[in-house]
């Protein structure tokens, strides 16, 4: 058992998702059949031993096709989403910056937060919406002043995210609004599941992409990093305690909408792909 996620609970109405396992075909229902599991899935992190040995036979649990369900959030409302910019090289240079010797360090609201398939809304305060593709930490355990040495040990997993961009708050307005720019609602897409760091041991070595409406927009590998996953959880540890289900974007590799001429940015209509590799496609409409 190697990936987790959440699914809508009703067809037509985002209010309620209940836990499943996922596979190359199926999701197993085992909240159904599990008892006293928690609503929210950080919740879960401390008794996953317990919670894995009870699933260790996916055969006792009722099972859906894949494409029979809707993929919710597979964290709806973290304490932190802490992101990380200018952490490939190349992305650096195409948006003229230099690399200091920390990382940019900037965060989003859970209100930005949204699963597969839900729209990220255009706000009618920007036209400059734009896209980044990236690898999320899925922390698993609390830890304060962790070293790199034991960084790994406070990761529950990894999944797909899509830092979605507003260029003209980011970057056009007094000071550089970092922050307003990149946090607004719908603009943290994750999904579609969770996938347990023993099952991405090369998570510093997996291939990226991000695609509109079917075109590559983005294709790198995750050993472009220029601070790997070790170094960020030791270093924003220093600042403040992670705590399960705490979120770390670490960082988009280039192609970004902004640096292309002329420049591409979403539009309603346009399909965003962001694809990791043993952990999925997370697939967003955008609307206006």
């Amino acid at each position: 058992m190697t990936k987790i996620a959440r699914v809508w609970k009703h067809e037509t109405r985002n209010d309620t998702s209940e836990l499943v396992i996922v596979d190359d075909q199926f999701v197993y229902r085992v909240e159904k059949t599990i008892a006293s599991l928690p609503d929210d899935t950080p919740s879960l992190f401390p008794r996953w031993e317990e919670f894995a040995e009870q699933c260790s036979d996916l055969n006792r649990f009722e099972r859906l096709p894949l494409n029979e369900i809707r993929f919710a959030p597979p964290i709806h409302s973290p304490e932190k989403i802490i992101c990380i910019g200018r952490n490939y090289f190349e992305h650096a240079e195409e948006m003229g910056s230099t690399v200091g010797e920390i990382p940019v360090v900037f965060n989003k609201f859970p209100t930005a937060i949204i699963g597969p398939e839900q729209p990220i809304v255009l706000p009618p305060i920007s036209n400059q919406v734009d896209y980044e593709g990236e690898l999320v930490v899925v922390i698993g355990k609390s830890g304060q002043n962790i070293s790199q040495d034991q960084a790994l040990e406070h990761v529950f997993g990894f999944c797909c995210g899509h830092d979605v961009s507003a260029r003209d708050w980011q970057k056009g307005k007094p000071g550089g609004q970092w922050l307003l720019g990149k946090t607004f609602d719908t603009f943290a897409p994750i999904g579609p599941f969770i996938a347990t760091q023993d099952a991405v041991p090369n998570f510093g070595n997996l291939n990226i992409q991000t695609r509109i409406n079917g075109e590559v927009m983005q294709d790198s590998n995750t050993d472009k990093l220029i601070f790997p996953v070790e170094y960020l959880v030791s270093h924003l540890s220093q600042f403040c305690t992670l705590r399960p289900g705490d979120l770390i974007f670490t960082g988009t590799p280039p192609g970004v909408g902004a640096a292309r001429d002329p420049q591409v940015f979403l539009r309603p209509g346009d399909i965003v792909e962001i694809e990791i590799e043993n952990l999925g496609v997370l697939r967003n409409p955008v609307a206006s």
